[in-house]
């Protein structure tokens, strides 16, 4: 473990900590978190057994230390993992936290009927057992290299989720105020809008956080985040900034913030659905029942792909911001493939599809058979990716296919809201554009693509394959992977489900973002690490 930074001489008076984060939280629930908007508040409250620092080395979080060999926690079968709480630990409300809350985490992420979206993490793990009070033991029921996968999940109490597992989970008024063990506690929420923290007088550390209060405000855009806190100076602290460049350059000249480039702002990519998003089966839209009717022609995806100017999205939009990439997986840099490569060709485009006998009807669109190629493309609102989508229907337009662009609030684009037809889970349409990036071991990232995870109504949207993706080789890989010890081999692996995503047309990947933020001048120690969320360490932040 690293060393932690300096900690503030005394708890609290630093006064108001105030943070604009324009992506508004729906939830407080980590567990039923849709993506990082929500996992951010939460992870302020809620914390896991251990995470990585930005150099991948383990940091015990509530785990007295990291198991492994040595020690004797950690089974040379790869089939165990033994983890010892910190001791003394307390819930936000005084209660003591103890293995019986990291048991029941693990009953409720997994309990079908809750439909956790963290469920993934705990895919290897066959039982959580206690050992004593403070002591758990992960069994799996095969060879497991990433063991650390669940115990990065975010611990929650039992005494006040029990009855609160499983169908009860989604409508729990405990989502809206959580409690937890973090350095702060929520004392209002208002979903879409604001958060209120104040201390948590239980926290372990006697001289932490810095901070009496902390204000995360949601909603607005990015552009107007980065103008609070780089011109204006309302904010001391704004997330994930993605606007243009241009824009980022003329605020800092406010010489109120400074904004930040980091590694690890994830992967923006276009989705393909390989399922019919206008066709209805069974009362299910995009239902595996009804295959896309042309993007399931994996020329009609080469040629899409084809259409979209990587670089120029890149120079025009995002600059110092991002990156060109070919590959969704790109960290840690032993799984990245050097077997790929960028191409931008109208001309190849237009090639593959007349071969392929999609000819140009009197619209000017191809069509064939009665089937005309014409795609609804959806993402969030945000000023970049209007911007994206812009540069990427020029392209189709260019090669004869007519592309409907759809913009989507944020707050619903990435909600888990069951009931909501315009979430990215449901993918109800053609094509669709977001960010994701993943953690420390990829095989959880990975499963996006794996025919046991496709969405649908039956697990309420939330098992990650939205694209409706199903490939065998695709899955005995992934497989192979989770039991694979030999961290070459493994390697190897996921290289491989890399490309065959890459070279299926599963996905685009248009940019490698960096992950931007911007903080006021005073604002210290934020100890940023890309295999977190950015309020992960916010116990350590200080004002000087």
């Amino acid at each position: 473990p690293t060393a932690a930074p300096a900690a503030a001489a005394r708890r609290g008076g630093g006064g108001t900590l105030k943070i604009i984060q324009w992506q508004a939280a729906t939830t407080l629930n980590y567990h039923l978190s849709s993506g990082t908007k929500d996992n951010l508040v939460t992870r302020i409250v809620n914390e896991p057994l251990i995470t990585f620092d930005n150099e991948g080395n383990y940091v015990p979080v509530l785990a007295a230390a990291i198991p492994s060999a040595a020690n004797g926690q950690l089974a040379a079968d790869g089939r165990s993992a033994t983890i010892r709480l910190k001791p003394g630990l307390l819930w936000s409300d005084g209660r003591p936290c103890t293995a019986d809350d990291v048991v029941f985490t693990w009953e409720y992420a997994t309990d079908k009927a809750t439909a956790a979206t963290t469920f993934g993490l705990y895919e290897d793990v066959e039982r959580y057992e206690k050992v004593d009070d403070l002591t758990v033991r992960i069994a799996f029921a095969a060879p497991t290299p990433g063991w650390f996968r669940s115990a990065q999940s975010p611990i929650i109490p039992r005494h006040v989720f029990a009855a609160d597992k499983g169908a009860a989970a989604r409508n729990s008024p405990n989502n809206l105020k959580p409690v937890g063990t973090g350095p702060y506690k929520v004392v209002d929420f208002k979903p879409g809008d604001l958060v209120t923290y104040a201390i948590n007088e239980q926290y372990r550390e006697p001289n932490r956080p810095f901070f009496d209060r902390v204000e995360v405000k949601g909603g607005g855009d990015a552009a107007s985040a980065a103008r609070a806190v780089l011109q204006t100076g309302d904010y001391d602290y704004a997330w994930n900034l993605q606007i243009e460049d241009q824009t980022i350059k003329q605020l800092e000249t406010g010489g109120k913030g400074v904004a930040e480039f980091q590694a690890g702002g994830g992967i923006e990519r276009n989705f393909y659905n390989f399922t019919d998003p206008n066709k209805e089966v069974d009362g299910e839209r995009s239902s595996l029942k009804a295959p896309h009717p042309f993007l399931t022609d994996k020329t009609v995806r080469q040629a899409l792909t084809l259409a979209c100017d990587r670089e120029a999205i890149v120079r025009a939009l995002y600059g110092r911001g991002g990156e060109v990439t070919t590959n969704i997986l790109n960290d840690p840099p032993q799984y990245r493939s050097a077997n790929n490569k960028a191409e931008f060709s109208i001309e190849r485009a237009n090639a593959l599809l007349d071969e392929a006998g999609w000819k140009k009807g009197a619209s000017g669109y191809r069509e064939k058979g009665g089937i005309v190629l014409s795609v609804l493309y959806q993402t969030s609102v945000n000023s970049v990716r209007q911007k994206t989508q812009q540069i990427v229907k020029d392209g189709w337009e260019r090669i004869g296919v007519k592309a409907e662009l759809k913009s989507i609030d944020s707050g619903v684009y990435f909600s888990s809201d069951a009931g909501n037809p315009d979430t990215l889970g449901k993918f109800y349409s053609d094509v669709q554009m977001y960010t994701t990036s993943g953690g420390f071991d990829p095989q959880n990232y990975m499963r996006i693509y794996h025919s046991a995870y496709v969405n649908t109504k039956e697990n309420q949207w939330s098992r990650g394959n939205n694209n409706r993706y199903q490939n065998p080789a695709y899955d005995r890989l992934w497989d192979a992977a989770k039991t694979e010890l030999d961290p070459e081999k493994r390697a190897q692996l996921f290289i491989q489900m890399n490309d065959i995503v890459i070279q299926d047309y599963v996905n685009v990947p248009l940019v490698q973002r960096k992950s931007v933020f911007a903080r006021a001048k005073a604002l210290k120690n934020l100890n940023y690490t890309l295999w977190d969320v950015d309020y992960w360490d916010i116990a350590n932040w200080t004002r000087g």
